[in-house]
């Protein structure tokens, strides 16, 4: 099975961090962000394709033709245009259902495994407090049914994880463009256009860090110590 790592993004919001280094490069601890991304990897999966962008090189020469035992093959995304427009670019490379995770959030190998054991699975994580991110909302049949982003949902959110087990037929919908972050398109949003034709699972994750600031850096240090769930 083949997954696909989403790792092209600018990391602005990581300040100079990220200015000289691509953002999963940076460390936690002793280690980069992107090897907690495969620590996270199922043992289904048997290739990895890798969209870059910014400083991909950098990624390029750090993972080479092959890590962790699976063969890596790249894509760029010439044109930084949000998460769903990053998929696209990993098309012609994909065969049969696949995995979709971000390069630079921490999360738990179990929770991914969980996500295979459907067709098609949605990843997302309950707050613990009122915060920001695409929170993910249900039909009268508790089916899924749109992804709202937002700067502060309320604490018991559930927030999509930008982690999927997809199917080839997404690919047959337009990606859904962001209202609210201009020349962008959505991932979570154009899974959930899909979930109207196509039932979606969502499953609720045990463990999610998402780095987004430097503090986040060190503050992932501390969950991992300690075993929290998300910061």
């Amino acid at each position: 099975m083949q997954a696909v790592i989403l790792a092209a993004g600018l990391g602005t919001r990581m300040g100079p961090l990220t200015q000289t280094t691509v953002k999963p490069l940076l460390k936690v601890g002793k280690r980069p962000l992107l090897e907690y991304t495969f620590d996270a990897l199922p043992d289904e999966i048997d290739e990895v394709i890798v969209v870059i962008g910014y400083l991909g090189e950098q990624i390029q020469a750090y993972l080479g033709e092959n890590y962790c035992g699976r063969p890596i093959n790249y894509v760029k995304q010439k044109k930084l245009e949000g998460t769903a427009k990053a998929l696209w670019e990993a098309m012609p490379l994909l065969h049969g259902r696949f995995l979709v995770l971000m390069a630079d959030d921490i999360y738990a190998k179990p929770d991914i495994e969980k996500c295979l054991k459907h067709e098609r699975a949605m990843l997302v994580m309950r707050t613990m407090s009122a915060g920001p991110g695409g929170k993910v909302l249900f039909t009268d049949n508790a089916g899924l049914n749109r992804v709202e982003e937002g700067k502060s949902h309320p604490a018991g959110s559930l927030i999509s994880t930008n982690v999927f087990v997809l199917t080839p037929e997404f690919f047959d919908y337009e990606p859904v463009k962001l209202t609210d972050r201009e020349g962008e398109w959505g991932l979570p949003q154009t899974v959930a256009r899909m979930a109207k034709d196509y039932p979606v699972s969502v499953i609720e994750a045990s463990r999610w860090i998402k780095i987004t600031t430097p503090d986040d850096l060190k503050l992932a240090v501390q969950a991992l110590q300690t075993g929290n769930a998300l910061i």
